[in-house]
C-alpha cells in the first residue's frame, strides 16, 4: 500500500473525526445523487459513509498509486499474476460472450476452449431437462447430485438456489462437500439410485474429500442397481484428469474440462457451474453470463471514481486500515440469496487472507477481513443488536430487490421497509434528546440511544435475475482483486489451506493402523489416543 498515499487518507481521518453521517447529509443536500452510481443492472447508494468529496479523491489517489489500472489490464489479458504458482488468472474468460474475443495464455488463444465446453455442457444439459439422458435402467434422471468442495460446491449450491425460479422444476438438486459421512448418507436418502446423476467435481480427480464422497456414492449405486456399468450412465466428471477420470468408471466424453487459470473460488461460470446450467437451462445460463460479462466491463473501462468494485474496495479498506474495522457484514435481503454470505466467505478470506506481500515480506498493515451475514429479516432478530450499538464498527453492504418472484400480499414491502430502515437507523441513530421527547424514562435513556455514525452500502437492482445475479458475483470478485492490489498481496493462491491437509494425511495412517508411531506434539498425541480408544471399546 502506497506509504504516501495512505498518509493523505490517514490524515483526513484525523481532521474529520468529530463528523458524523448525519452531518456530511446536512452539509450537503445532494449528498445522496453524489455518492451514487449505477452498473451492470444495479444501483450503489453508498452515501451513508464517513466520506465527502475530498476523501473519495484520497482513495481514488491511493488506487491509482498502487498502478491499478495496469493490474486491471494484466489479468484480462492473460498475465500470469498468480505468480507463486505460475498461472493466469483468467475467471474473466470464462464469461467473455465477445464472439470475436480472443484471449492468449503462453501464446495460445483460450476462448476456442472455452466456447467449446461451453457447448458440451449446453448439450449436456439438454439432455438431462429433456429426458433423453437415461440412466443404467432407461429411466429419466429426477435428482442431480453434484459432489465438490471449496469452490467446487460453494458456487453451485449458492446458484442453484438463487435462480431457483428459473430452474426446471422436475429435477432436484444435492450439494455433498463435507467428508462427514452424514453429509452424503442424508443426502443418498432423499434420491433414487436409478434417476440419480452425480456430478463429481475435482480438477485433479485427486481432493481427499470429494473423491472419498464420490467412491462411496460409486459403491452405494452399485449395490443398489448390481452391475459397475451404472457407473457410465450416473456419473459424469468436471475434471481435467482423464486417466483418474476414466479409471473411476465415467466414460471421458462426459468429463467436462476447466483449466489451471480458473482458481476454485472463481470457477462457477466453468464447467463447475454444469449443475447450474442443468438447473436453468443453456439459454438462462446465457444470461448469467452476460451479467459476468457487463460488469467486467464495467470494471475494465469506467474511471475509478465512477467504478462500482473499485469504490466498494476503496471503502473497505478505508474502514478495515483506517477506522480498525476487523469484520463486515453481506445482508441480503432476499431468501434466494441465503448462501451467498457464506459464498462470499470464502472468495474475500481466502483470497485475501495474507500476511505476505508480493515481495515476500511480512505486510505492515493489516489485510483480510472478516466477512459474514445472513439473509434478512432474519439477521434483525440475531446479530443487529451488536451492529447498532455494539463497540466494534462493523460496516454492512445491504443487498436488495425492488420486485420479489413470489408477492404474497405486502410481504414484500414489509420486508423492504426493513430493508431501507436498517440502513437510516445505522447512520443517522437516535439522540437522547429524541428519546426524552418520545417520553422514554430517563433511567432508561442511555439504553434506547443508538449513535448512529455506521457505515452502510445499499446494492438495489430490479429483480433477482439470472444477469443481476452473474453481475453481483463479478463485483465482489472485482473488490476483492482491488484490495489485493492496493495490500500487495497475491489474492489468488491459497497456500494456506495445504498445511491442514499434509498433517491430515499423517495423522489418518495414526488413526487407522495398528501401530501408530504417534510423532506428534503431546496434545495431539492424546487426542489420537483417546479416539483409538473409543473406538476400540
Amino acid at each position: 500500500m502506497d506509504a504516501q498515499a495512505w498518509e493523505k487518507v490517514d490524515r483526513l481521518i484525523d481532521e474529520n473525526q468529530n463528523k458524523t453521517i448525519k452531518d456530511y447529509f446536512a452539509e450537503d443536500p445532494d449528498r445522496a445523487g453524489r455518492f451514487s452510481l449505477e452498473a451492470a443492472g444495479w444501483f450503489l447508494d453508498y452515501s451513508k459513509n464517513r466520506i465527502d468529496a475530498a476523501m473519495m479523491k484520497a482513495l481514488v489517489k491511493l488506487a491509482e498509486k498502487s498502478d491499478l489500472k495496469n493490474e486491471i489490464e494484466k489479468m484480462f489479458t492473460g498475465r500470469k499474476i498468480n505468480a507463486t504458482e505460475g498461472r493466469a488468472v483468467l475467471h474473466t474468460a470464462l464469461r467473455n460472450i465477445d464472439k470475436n474475443a480472443k484471449i492468449k495464455v503462453d501464446g495460445k488463444d483460450v476462448m476456442p476452449g472455452v466456447r467449446r465446453v461451453l457447448k458440451q455442457m449446453g448439450d449436456f444439459a439438454d439432455l438431462v431437462r429433456s429426458g433423453k439422458w437415461k440412466g443404467f435402467t432407461g429411466k429419466r434422471i429426477k435428482y442431480v447430485v453434484n459432489i465438490g468442495i471449496g469452490g467446487s460446491d460453494l458456487g453451485p449450491v449458492m446458484a442453484n438456489i438463487a435462480l431457483t425460479p428459473y430452474s426446471k422444476r422436475y429435477l432436484k438438486f444435492y450439494f455433498v462437500s463435507n467428508v462427514d459421512s452424514t453429509h452424503l448418507v442424508e443426502t443418498l436418502r432423499e434420491v433414487k439410485a436409478d434417476q440419480t446423476l452425480f456430478i463429481v467435481a475435482s480438477k485433479t480427480f485427486t481432493t481427499q474429500e470429494t473423491m472419498s464422497n464420490a467412491q462411496a456414492a460409486k459403491s452405494w449405486l452399485v449395490e443398489k442397481l448390481g452391475d459397475k456399468k451404472a457407473v457410465a450412465r450416473h456419473f459424469v466428471a468436471v475434471s481435467t484428469a482423464e486417466k483418474e477420470v476414466a479409471a473411476f468408471g465415467i466414460d471421458t466424453k462426459n468429463m467436462f474440462v476447466f483449466w489451471d487459470w480458473v482458481g476454485g473460488r472463481y470457477s462457477l461460470p466453468s464447467a463447475i457451474g454444469l449443475s447450474l446450467m442443468i438447473s436453468i437451462g443453456r439459454n438462462n445460463y446465457a444470461r448469467f453470463l452476460k451479467g459476468y460479462y457487463r460488469m467486467d466491463r464495467h470494471f475494465r473501462t469506467a474511471r475509478f471514481e465512477r467504478n462500482m468494485p473499485v469504490v466498494l474496495a476503496l471503502l473497505g479498506i478505508l474502514y478495515h486500515n483506517g477506522y480498525g474495522a476487523e469484520s463486515y457484514c453481506v445482508l441480503p435481503y432476499d431468501q434466494y440469496l441465503s448462501r451467498f454470505p457464506a459464498y462470499l466467505q470464502q472468495m474475500d478470506m481466502e483470497s485475501n487472507g495474507k500476511g505476505v506481500t508480493k515481495d515476500g515480506e511480512k505486510v505492515p498493515y493489516t489485510t483480510g477481513p472478516i466477512e459474514w451475514g445472513e439473509p434478512g429479516t432474519n439477521g434483525q432478530h440475531s446479530f443487529y443488536q451488536l451492529i447498532h450499538q455494539g463497540t466494534h464498527l462493523i460496516p454492512c453492504d445491504f443487498i436488495g430487490f425492488s420486485k420479489t418472484h413470489n408477492p404474497v400480499g405486502d410481504l414484500h414491502d414489509k420486508l423492504m421497509a426493513n430493508f431501507f430502515a436498517q440502513t437510516e437507523a445505522l447512520a443517522f441513530g437516535k439522540t437522547a434528546d429524541e428519546c426524552r421527547k418520545e417520553g422514554v424514562e430517563e433511567r432508561l435513556v442511555p439504553f434506547k440511544t443508538f449513535d448512529g455514525n455506521r457505515p452502510t452500502n445499499t446494492l438495489l437492482a430490479d429483480e433477482l435475475t439470472p444477469e443481476t445475479l452473474g453481475a453481483l458475483i463479478a463485483l465482489y470478485e472485482h473488490k476483492v482483486f482491488v484490495q489485493g492490489v492496493i495490500w500487495n498481496i497475491y489474492s489468488y493462491d491459497q497456500w494456506g489451506v495445504q498445511l491442514g491437509k499434509v498433517l491430515a494425511k499423517g495423522i489418518l495412517d495414526d488413526l487407522t493402523s495398528k501401530k501408530p508411531k504417534l510423532r506428534h506434539d503431546a496434545s495431539t498425541n492424546q487426542l489420537i489416543a483417546r479416539y483409538r480408544k473409543t473406538l476400540s471399546r
